[in-house]
């Protein structure tokens, strides 16, 4: 802004404050971020004036705020123009409306747990799992790239045991070696099995590793496709503890989903994972 407005042309803080709906500690805040800078600050008292010029931004800044719209975000809208300021602003209100729909669930999934509602939603068993030689990748991530290291990891690994000629196991397994969301990361293990043939082995690259997993039993639970949406998989998570605790037995491995089919290829009331727990 020029500073060698005369102060007569300008509105004091206060002015400009009431006419952009904005308090004065807000506008000394916009200032100290650079968010909306006074056209011209007394070098002696520091009181800021602004020009008129200045309010669409500042009634801008407002409405933003009024979305809850972080300042940090706020800042790059105000750096975009017409349709790019506009679909800044949508792409923001998705985020928002994505993780109210996660909230929401996840009250219900508190309402039915408390409750004891859901003590009988899933049925247990147990099973014997043979020896698997698998392909393997291992990473440590948050919760919002889970989704999309599942699957791409697990495609990358079926590309590669096709390359090697050999046959890929149905099945796939992310095993959780940690806790993962928005404050732990894992890591999380992704593995898809195949039948070795001979000295023939897939060729892993970069992290990937050829392993073996060893013959375990395990303790289940079998849910569709929309019971793995977060926060649903907790109550299968927490129903197989509790099998686990009930009967006095002991872990001996991580925990695990095993998918026996892809998300595409299933409708959400149809079987999609287990949620599994080795014991001894």
């Amino acid at each position: 802004m020029n500073e060698t407005r005369r102060d007569h042309d300008l509105l004091s803080i206060g002015v400009f404050a009431r006419e952009a709906k904005l308090t004065q500690k807000a506008l000394r805040l916009y200032d100290a971020l650079g968010l909306l800078t006074p056209a011209r600050t007394d070098p002696d008292s520091g009181y800021r004036h602004y020009a008129r010029e200045q309010l669409p931004r500042a009634r801008l800044i407002a409405l933003l705020r009024r979305l809850d719209m972080p300042l940090t975000r706020i800042a790059e809208v105000l750096d975009l123009r017409g349709e790019a300021a506009a679909a800044a602003v949508g792409a923001y209100w998705r985020e928002v409306e994505r993780g109210a729909m996660v909230r929401r669930r996840l009250v219900q999934y508190l309402e039915t747990f408390l409750s004891g509602k859901g003590e009988h939603m899933y049925g247990i068993d147990v099973r014997e799992v043979p020896e698997q030689h698998v392909l393997s990748l291992t990473r440590s991530l948050r919760v919002h790239e889970l989704e999309d290291f599942i699957v791409r990891t697990t495609g990358d690994l079926y590309a590669m045991i096709a390359r090697a000629g050999l046959r890929a196991s149905r099945t796939s397994l992310a095993i959780y070696h940690g806790r993962v969301d928005e404050d732990n990361d894992g890591p999380v293990e992704i593995c898809v099995g195949f039948e070795p043939h001979g000295e023939e082995a897939p060729r892993p690259g970069g992290n990937v590793v050829v392993k073996t997993l060893p013959a375990h039993r395990e303790v289940y639970t079998t849910i569709t496709k929309a019971q793995t949406e977060f926060p649903g998989i907790l109550g299968a998570y927490e129903a197989v503890g509790r099998y686990v605790d009930e009967r006095g037995l002991t872990c001996n491995d991580s925990s695990r989903e095993v998918y026996f089919t892809t998300a595409a290829e299933t409708a959400d009331d149809d079987p999609f994972c287990d949620v599994a727990q080795p014991v001894e």
